[in-house]
């Protein structure tokens, strides 16, 4: 059923069913698996012999949705009609996933341009991005399609620098640098290729001052060996190159930094980040999952005699992270996105909702709460 209606859905209008792009297939496998899932599931259910149902689309933030699909004590015309919309609403489901762009065709505007680049950010936004009805599935060539980071800058670009001024007795020359290598700092430690693909963060940790003392030292230990309750994924962005690639080589990248005085006239640089991630699985495949990880970091900036510090570091003052498309309970230093299949192979997550995208609300300083793990309303 899957292949024809896949077949269908490639063809122009009026032409011979053509092959299957490579999303074509991929959402037919998908389908087809998911369809096996079904069966093994009623299997495990019922007892006799009975033809396995068909995998049923999930409602929306809902998790695996119960639907009724034996008719009750009303047979006849009314039975006949609710099979034939709820078959044409699958078969709309399955056209949407293989061509979004066709049937945004349909609607009223008709298909969208190419986004307008948001401006850089220069306060906290009053709400969320707006969530689209219908977003585009990610690709491998197309990796931020139905995404708000869509409009987002790119990499080490989006992290624009503020104006430098003086902040009390501190010159705007110690404000800029500090600046400088608070950006060398975010840059190194969640866009540097090679560590995002499992390598240590050492121009990272070079840029840390030694005089942290325990918080330059865990950092390390847990890089050496990491814990569930010591994880360097909450200061570093490492994936796990065994199991994902960057799907293309660009990340989106959305926020500010800001300086202000602090206790003692001691300047105090905020910054908060947050960094898309667009990846495919390391063995091949068309199928993208996005990783969205939001970073803040408080910078101080001791100068004059009457402090101690390391010239030409930064004094880490605190932090704070949030991920979400990860395997909570790793804890091996790595963030593990999930796919399709993995969601359905795993537990729901209990926790609260959280949109990844909203900014508007800042980000406690610390680890999260142990065992905390939350839903992802979109990636």
């Amino acid at each position: 059923m899957w292949e024809r209606l896949v077949e269908a859905c490639e063809a122009p209008d009026g032409s011979a069913p053509k092959e299957p792009s490579a999303r074509a297939r991929m959402v037919t496998e998908r389908l087809r698996k998911l369809d096996e899932e079904a069966a093994r599931g009623q299997r495990r259910r019922f007892r006799g012999k009975r033809e396995p149902e068909p995998w049923q689309p999930e409602g929306r933030r809902t998790g695996p949705a119960w639907q009724e699909t034996e008719g009750g004590g009303r047979g006849g015309r009314l039975g006949r009609v609710g099979t034939a919309i709820g078959a044409t609403a699958v078969a709309l489901a399955l056209l949407y996933a293989l061509n979004p762009s066709f049937v945004r065709s349909w609607m009223p505007g008709g298909e969208p341009g190419a986004p307008e680049p948001l401006p850089a950010e220069t306060a906290a936004p009053a709400a969320a991005p707006e969530e689209e009805l219908l977003p585009d599935l990610p690709t491998v060539d197309a990796p931020f399609a139905g995404s708000p980071a869509l409009r987002w800058a790119d990499g080490a670009d989006a992290i624009v620098l503020p104006e430098a001024t003086a902040v009390g007795d501190v010159p705007a020359t110690a404000i800029e640098a500090a600046l400088r290598r608070t950006k060398r700092f975010l840059v190194a430690a969640n866009l540097d290729r090679r560590v995002l693909m499992g390598a240590e963060p050492t121009e990272a940790l070079d840029l840390m001052d030694p005089l942290l003392g325990e918080t330059v030292t865990e950092l390390r230990k847990a890089l050496a060996e990491p814990t569930v309750e010591n994880d360097p994924k909450w200061m570093f962005t490492r994936f796990d190159r065994d199991e994902v690639r960057l799907a293309g080589d660009v990340v989106k990248v959305r926020g500010r930094m800001e300086v202000t005085e602090g206790e003692r006239g001691v300047p105090r640089v905020r910054a908060d980040y947050t960094f898309v991630y667009p990846l495919a699985r390391a063995e091949g495949g068309e199928e993208v999952a996005r990783t969205i990880v939001r970073r803040s970091l408080e910078i101080h900036v001791p100068h004059g005699p009457e402090w101690e510090y390391t010239e030409g570091r930064l004094w880490v003052a605190g932090y704070g992270s949030r991920i979400a498309n990860d395997v909570c309970e790793s804890g091996d230093g790595f963030i593990h996105p999930m796919f399709v299949a993995d969601r359905y192979a795993r537990p729901a997550p209990s926790g609260p909702e959280r949109d990844p995208y909203d900014r508007s609300e800042p980000i406690a300083e610390g680890k999260p709460d142990e065992g905390q793990c939350g839903v992802v309303t979109r990636t």
